[in-house]
């Protein structure tokens, strides 16, 4: 390690950007501590702040860590292609400004999953609320796992601090500024994280191009006549994993899945006085995050080409080589900043996560409201501040527990297996929207199999998963070559919309819908 660059010297850091973050949780939550303030801010963030807040949380430390290692991993040069599903997104947020959050402002939703309970039924509800709580759960771990295992390797772990105490250190951190701000405080921190991010992702590049005795033009010349510049892949078939039709729509999807039906991400939306800001929100957050993506991907590539220049191993594993070249081979002012960028990585994606568990177990779950916390009663409104901080001290133990099960582990190809088993619960709930907005049918309550009455909602949401694991998994033989890659999300979302259609009871299309019903 930089020897001007000492363990002690980060924690230093650490630490004085932990008060920072501390101080606005006490400044944003002050005045008040109640539901309508930790759900949703009150309806009253602004705008711009949510907008440049997102990009930190959509980015998270899987791009500020994983993204510009994967760019030379293999040594191939169709890195750059991830900027075809990111071009792909524009159509997505198109979707989510147009379609999915003028739906949630007209029913006034907390959670976004009450929208199945209105429209579909209380199962659907369950279903998607589930979903949601386990696949953010295994999501926020393993972004977390990944910021802990480099804090573990150059910081706490050279000092004789165990692995296990960096975790819970880390979601101590988290909760402190969280668990009574909640999403009034996220909107101000996220802002504050994805300044850090972006600032040193851009000065390590100015480091490396100072490296290189190059500038801007210098640098952009050397990526365009590396192996690792170009984006657009037109030439191969769909049997072609980088295909830009087959990236850029499995873009859009990706976007309107987790993004428009994740909580974690709507929450901030439905933080915002009107659908009109929301939109706002979305164009702009859409406009910065390409522009982010390419400079962690022009990172990336920078630092193999640096890497390469002066002689540096590339480490085995590819997640490795930015800390590596910034806290040992360019000057401490660049390994400051780098640590600044992973904490405000790590935590710009779990802090919200969190608070985006916290609320939809209280709202789907437990039944709470906005109003529950501030009634007349004072001690009801006691009691139910009281379950919401349980709730929230719940899962930062449960996040604690999936990160050390992660480190039992110990074999990165099953954790990436358990992170990418986790996007198949997206599938469902693409399914379930998409039956609820383009159909108006009622699925059954049970069917008949042999001698059992199974539940017809709960049987489809549980097939459709499974069935696009195996078929993703031998897509090569079945289909002569062709991968599904990103799109498997739109095959696992058609089995379950193909599979609620054909156990919805038809007989309900005699009957017109109600005004509730159309306007919902």
């Amino acid at each position: 390690m930089n020897s001007s660059l000492s363990p002690i010297a980060i924690l230093g850091i650490i630490a004085a950007y932990f008060a920072l973050l501390i101080l606005i949780s006490w400044l944003t939550s002050r005045d008040d501590s109640d539901n309508s303030s930790f759900f949703l801010g009150g309806r009253k963030s602004p705008w711009p702040l949510v907008a440049f807040g997102m990009v930190g949380a959509s980015l998270s430390g899987v791009t500020f860590i994983s993204v510009p290692g994967a760019v030379g991993a293999g040594g191939t040069n169709q890195a750059f292609s991830y900027m075809q599903v990111v071009f792909g997104y524009l159509l997505g947020y198109l979707f989510i400004a147009t379609v999915l959050l003028p739906l949630y402002y007209r029913l006034g939703l907390t959670s976004i999953y009450q929208y199945l309970k209105e429209r579909i039924g209380p199962k659907a509800y369950k279903v998607g609320a589930f979903y949601f709580l386990l696949s953010r759960t295994i999501q926020a771990s393993f972004r977390l796992f990944l910021v802990a295992i480099v804090l573990q390797n150059f910081v706490t772990g050279p000092m004789g601090v165990p692995f296990g105490v960096t975790v819970a250190i880390t979601i101590l951190l988290i909760w402190v500024y969280t668990f009574k701000g909640g999403i009034k405080t996220i909107v101000y921190t996220d802002t504050l994280q994805t300044v850090c991010m972006l600032l040193a992702a851009g000065l390590t590049v100015y480091y490396i191009g100072d490296a290189l005795e190059t500038n801007l033009s210098g640098m952009v010349a050397l990526i365009e006549n590396s192996n690792y510049g170009q984006i657009f892949f037109f030439e191969g078939g769909w049997t072609d994993p980088n295909n830009f039709w087959k990236q850029f729509f499995s873009g859009a999807l990706i976007t309107i899945v987790m993004t428009g039906l994740d909580q974690d991400m709507m929450q901030k939306n439905l933080s915002m006085p009107n659908f009109r800001d929301a939109q706002k929100n979305m164009a702009a957050f859409s406009i910065v995050l390409i522009f982010a993506n390419l400079l962690f991907l022009s990172l990336g590539a920078l630092l193999y080409i640096y890497a390469t220049s002066v002689g540096i191993e590339i480490p085995a594993a590819s997640d490795q080589l930015y800390p590596t070249v910034a806290l040992r081979h360019l000057p401490p002012v660049a390994g400051v900043i780098f640590i600044l960028g992973l904490v405000a990585a790590a935590y710009s994606s779990a802090d919200s996560a969190l608070t985006a568990l916290t609320t939809s177990f209280c709202i789907d779950f437990l039944g709470m409201t906005e109003e529950d916390s501030n009634p007349e009663d004072e001690a009801l409104a006691k009691a139910t501040r009281r379950k919401r901080l349980l709730v929230h001290v719940g899962f930062s133990v449960l996040l604690f527990a999936v990160i050390m099960a992660f480190r039992l582990i110990d074999d990165k190809a099953v954790i990436n297996s358990l992170f990418k088993a986790a996007g198949y619960t997206y599938g469902p709930l693409l399914g379930l929207f998409a039956f609820g907005l383009f159909t108006r049918l009622r699925v059954r309550e049970t069917i008949q199999l042999g001698s059992f009455q199974v539940p017809a909602l709960l049987l489809v949401c549980l097939l459709a998963p499974i069935i696009s694991m195996v078929v993703d998994a031998y897509s090569a033989e079945l289909l002569r070559g062709f991968q599904f890659g990103f799109l498997i999300l739109a095959f696992n979302g058609l089995l379950t919309f193909l599979g609620l259609v054909a156990l919805s009871d038809f007989s309900d299309l005699s009957n017109p819908m109600t005004d509730e019903e159309r306007s919902a």
